[in-house]
């Protein structure tokens, strides 16, 4: 994320300098070139900026665990074997999963 922070600062002070750079050049005699070539850069920057926002948002997905999930399989199974609801033991891992989805 601080790769992403001195994306976001890098294209900021673009920005504001293509800004500043429009505005002078237009007072300093309106030369096309200057202000297409301001406007270019200021616009490769706005691109740069949503494409590093926009890889940066989509996370990847955990791998899923089959070991992991075995072992609670068995564990639920066991729990079942000793005299537990099954329902109320499924709904209790559910509820638990959920728990877990909501604070990542």
């Amino acid at each position: 994320m601080v790769a992403l922070r001195r994306i976001r600062v890098l294209c900021g002070v673009i920005f504001v300098s293509g800004i500043a750079g429009l505005i002078i050049s237009s007072i300093a005699g309106n030369n096309v070139g200057v202000v297409t070539t301001i406007g270019l850069i200021t616009s490769l920057a706005a691109i740069v900026l949503l494409t590093a926002s926009t890889i940066a948002a989509n996370k990847r997905i955990d791998a899923f665990d089959d070991a992991a999930a075995e072992q609670l399989e068995r564990n639920v199974d066991a729990l079942i074997a000793s005299g537990t609801n099954e329902a109320s033991l499924r709904a209790i891992v559910r509820d638990a999963i959920n728990l877990g989805r909501s604070a990542s």
